[in-house]
């Protein structure tokens, strides 16, 4: 399916998505109408220490059958690990691949989320885009956190692209949410919001 601005489907969401000033054309599959609940960006960098690791199974299990709205590229080995944890209960979750949805194959295991109405899998870029780059990943990514009401980063790298992210998000004063840990020590420091992985609470308005 293809949102373009302007027109009747394109979702009120999006009008936080812009490229240049300009509103994004994407292509998705799925539910729209979990668009309309209050997002919940969420990102971890491709390297996470153990105790962060822990804890972010933990908080994966505490949200999958809560009402909170997940959205992520779902890239990184934690985020894709995650993800498998959420597809097992109830919330809702918006996927966000790095590439155009043009012969992508949609995962055994996404299709009876789709078939419930509890996910939609949403891209930003051209279908002829298939294999995602770390600049289209990071433009994904920024996308995702305009996007989102309220931002989930389980460990970021110091000096990374996810602690860049967190950043970005704070000056626009975004709420941002890190898991209590000494491998997050770094982010509380920047003003995040330190969070139990067993009481998401805070998470859902």
């Amino acid at each position: 399916m293809l949102l373009k601005p302007g027109t009747s489907n394109y979702p009120a969401a999006l009008q936080r998505c812009s490229d240049n000033g300009r509103l994004l054309t994407v292509t998705a599959q799925g539910n729209l109408d979990v668009l309309d609940g209050i997002l919940l960006g969420f990102f971890c960098s491709v390297r996470s220490p153990g105790d962060a690791i822990l804890k972010t199974y933990d908080l994966a299990r505490a949200l999958r059958d809560t009402d909170a709205t997940i959205i992520g590229g779902f890239q990184s080995p934690m985020e894709k690990e995650c993800l498998d944890l959420l597809l097992r209960g109830t919330a809702p979750v918006v996927i966000c691949p790095a590439r155009g949805l043009n012969r992508m194959r949609t995962p055994k295991d996404w299709q009876k989320p789709l078939a419930e109405g509890r996910m939609l899998i949403l891209s930003f870029f051209d279908g002829n885009i298939h294999r995602p780059t770390a600049t289209i990943a990071a433009r994904r990514n920024a996308h995702i956190a305009a996007l989102a009401d309220r931002i989930l980063i389980a460990h970021a790298e110091p000096g990374g692209k996810t602690e860049t992210l967190c950043k970005d998000a704070l000056a626009q004063d975004k709420p941002v949410f890190v898991l209590h840990s000494p491998d997050n020590a770094h982010l509380i420091e920047l003003g995040t919001i330190p969070i139990s992985a067993n009481d998401p609470e805070k998470l859902i308005p």
